[in-house]
């Protein structure tokens, strides 16, 4: 009989391992396999943030450029609107000292005036602030002139002096200020740098 339940336990042990073998195989194949599906989870979540991020940074850049653009046209309009309203004021200027009929010059340089100031009311929207600050500098000294001009221009004959130096005024306390904004915004639009 110990030869018949030696024989006996040797065939129970083997197979309980062969049982045991085939469920420690089946599990370590399930937990690779969650493991699998583990990673390839976070892999898709690693794709879909980064997949996220470019999303970001290229919505980003359309804004960046959209603002660049705005503010280049800006920019164009309110340089050609400032050049326009000091050409403006010389014109009516000339006009006045050689004594002609001021009312077409003076209608032209209200309308320059007004375009300058659409202009200059868009740009405080838009504009960053060292532009701001250097617009904001030309459009005091523009709107000195013309209040000066104005004043000169409703008796040119009392004012006949003050007329003829008005020109050069123009050239020495305007231009520079109109020169600063445009510098200003070339700055902002990278065509300069500040040196």
């Amino acid at each position: 009989m110990g030869a018949s339940w030696t024989a006996l336990l040797i065939a129970v042990v083997g197979v309980a391992g062969t049982l045991g073998a085939a469920l420690l195989t089946q599990n370590r194949a399930d937990r690779t396999k969650r493991m699998e599906l583990q990673a390839a989870a976070e892999q898709r979540r690693e794709e879909r943030g980064h997949a996220e991020e470019l999303r970001r940074a290229e919505l980003e850049r359309q804004r960046e450029s959209e603002s660049l653009e705005r503010r280049r046209a800006c920019y164009i309009t309110l340089n050609t609107a400032a050049r326009q309203y000091v050409t403006a004021m010389t014109n009516h200027i000339h006009a006045l000292r050689r004594g002609e009929d001021a009312a077409a010059s003076l209608e032209h340089l209200e309308e320059r005036r007004a375009a300058y100031r659409d202009t200059y009311a868009e740009a405080q929207m838009i504009v960053p602030n060292p532009v701001a600050r250097a617009s904001g500098d030309a459009k005091d000294h523009l709107n000195d002139a013309y209040g000066k001009l104005r004043k000169y221009a409703a008796d040119p004959s009392g004012y006949a002096d003050e007329l003829s130096a008005m020109g050069r005024e123009l050239h020495e306390d305007v231009w520079p200020y109109v020169v600063a904004m445009k510098v200003a915004m070339r700055i902002d639009l990278g065509v300069d740098d500040d040196d």
